[in-house]
Parts: structure tokens; C-alpha cells; sequence
């Protein structure tokens, strides 16, 4: 059953660079066999793919500039199908990123957003999209602020990922996790144990539902309406390439099946696995399964 799945973020080109290790050596110059890779990125636009790649339709807000990168955008975005409508050609950059990454999956992002941060999306203009789609899955960027805010007013159901999180009163991140119905992050910088610190979220936001990635340790759910916390182990079978954007994909192939009305625990199971997949590839932006191989994976176990 297809969805339609407003999303609302980031779209950059993406340069991704294989290292020995970290911390980095200086030496003047190292020559890599195809260990340095550009791809279309940026969390809306892994979202996106990723939410395409499952079978839902996708009706996308960001922005770029009038640049050779923005043009890469817009074909890959058409090359996959996403409609280009709601992504306008505002800033004086498009934005860019560089990753390093190693063998073991750790890595290093440099993003130079350039002037998105200043732009704000009024979201008069979204009320008709917002109202014509199942959920809204706004990234923790500037121009999404007043729009997570109107699409909790419009009733639909709201979901971000904030990310790194280090404080439940986060002034950066606080508007979009007391809009959020699902609420997503990482346990990169918690300042305690995940199962603490997610009580914690839910005794500030009241969120329907939170969700921790682990990364190798699997992901820890919250689920308010069932009353329960539980961990999902991380696909067992994943070859881990690169790890940049398993959140990204984690955070989508959950939200595709939430919408579809399965328990948010048997969401998870299944998120795990299309993130488990994504990570044997290079790239953000690259490496989304479809629907019939997660089932396939599910029927195994």
C-alpha cells in the first residue's frame, strides 16, 4: 500500500573519502582505488530515495542554488522519480559535504551548509501539500521550523530525527521534539544510558513514540501507546561498508511502515534490516532495498 509522505530537508552533494584510520596521520598524499565518491545526499534527499525506494510517493520541500551541483540534484531527483516542484533554486551555493570514513564504519562529515540556515520555509504555502499527505517527516533544519509547528496544527502525523542529542532542553533541537509525534536520534553524545535518557525525552515531549539508534547495538524503542521499551538487535547479516545514513534509513523504512499501521516494534524489526542493507554501500544517498526483500529477510526468522 503506497503512501504520501511529505518530506522537508537537506539536499547537498555528498564527496565521500576512504581512510586508513582515525585519527588521520599527515602525509602529503595518498592514492585510493575508487575510495573517493560523490553522490547526491543530504537527510531529505536519503529520506526520499529511501521512502521511493519502498513504494510510497513523496512530496519534497528544500532548497539549492542555480549551480552545476543543484542541476546534479534535480536529474537525480527526476531519475528516481521524486517530483522537483517544492525545491526552489534560492540560495547562492548549493550545499556540499566530505566524509571520511574507515574500515571499521567510523566516520568524520564536514558540512558546509552555506546560506540554507537562513531560509525559511512559510508554511501558508505548504498547507495544501501538509493536508494532502499521511505524515510529515520535517529534518531538524532552520526553514522546517514554523512548518513542524503548522503540520502539528493540520493534524497530520509529524516525525524528525534531531540526531546527536547531549541535553533534553537542547536549544537548537527543543521546537522540533515538542512538535514531534515520532521522535528519532542517535546515541552518539547521550550524557547517559540510552534507556535513561529516553525516559527522560518522554517525561519532557510526551512524544507518541521514540526511537534511539545503536548502531551495531541494534535500536531502542519507545512506545507510549503500548507502554513499552524495547531494544531490536541490528541485522545480523549487515556488511558494513559505510555507515552515513544509516540513521537517515533507519528513521525512513520505520515511518513507511508506521504509516501503513503496523506496531511500532514491528516497524523497527523491519527498519533494522532495510538499515543493516543500506550500510554495505558508499553513500548516503545509495543503497535502499525495496519492500520485498525486507518481507523476505522477515520470513526467515
Amino acid at each position: 500500500m503506497s503512501a504520501k509522505i511529505f518530506v522537508s530537508g537537506l539536499l547537498n552533494v555528498e564527496t565521500t573519502v576512504s581512510v586508513r584510520g582515525f585519527p588521520i596521520n599527515y602525509y602529503p598524499i595518498d592514492f585510493l582505488s575508487f575510495g573517493v565518491n560523490s553522490n547526491v545526499a543530504g537527510v531529505g534527499c536519503n529520506i526520499a530515495k529511501a521512502l521511493t525506494a519502498l513504494g510510497d510517493s513523496v512530496i519534497l520541500n528544500s532548497y539549492t542554488g542555480s549551480d552545476a551541483e543543484a542541476e546534479r540534484i534535480f536529474a537525480e531527483l527526476r531519475e528516481y522519480g521524486i517530483p522537483t516542484e517544492g525545491v526552489r533554486r534560492e540560495l547562492k551555493s548549493t550545499p556540499t559535504s566530505v566524509i571520511l570514513f574507515d574500515r571499521e564504519g567510523r566516520r568524520q562529515i564536514y558540512c558546509d551548509l552555506k546560506d540554507i540556515q537562513d531560509r525559511m520555509t512559510d508554511p501558508g504555502c505548504m498547507d495544501g501539500a501538509l493536508r494532502n499527505a499521511d505524515a510529515a517527516l520535517l529534518c531538524n533544519i532552520n526553514f522546517n521550523r514554523a512548518l513542524i509547528r503548522k503540520a502539528r496544527e493540520t493534524g497530520r502525523l509529524t516525525a524528525t530525527d534531531v540526531h546527536v542529542l547531549g541535553d533534553v532542553e537542547e536549544d537548537y533541537n527543543r521546537e522540533f521534539m515538542e512538535n514531534a509525534d515520532i521522535l528519532f536520534l542517535s546515541d552518539e553524545a547521550l550524557p547517559c544510558a540510552p534507556e535513561e535518557f529516553i525516559q527522560r525525552l518522554h517525561e519532557r515531549y510526551h512524544n507518541r513514540v521514540i526511537v534511539i539508534g545503536m548502531g551495531a547495538k541494534g535500536a531502542l524503542l519507545l512506545d507510549s501507546a503500548a507502554n513499552r521499551l524495547v531494544t531490536v538487535p541490528a541485522y545480523k547479516d549487515a556488511k558494513v561498508v559505510n555507515t552515513v545514513g544509516a540513521g537517515d534509513s533507519l528513521f525512513s523504512a520505520f515511518m513507511h511502515y508506521y504509516v501503513r499501521g503496523l506496531s511500532a516494534e514491528d516497524c523497527l524489526k523491519r527498519a533494522v534490516i532495510f538499515a543493516g542493507i543500506k550500510i554495505g554501500f558508499n553513500g548516503a544517498g545509495v543503497g535502499f532495498c525495496g519492500e520485498d526483500e525486507i518481507e523476505r529477510i522477515m520470513g526467515q526468522r
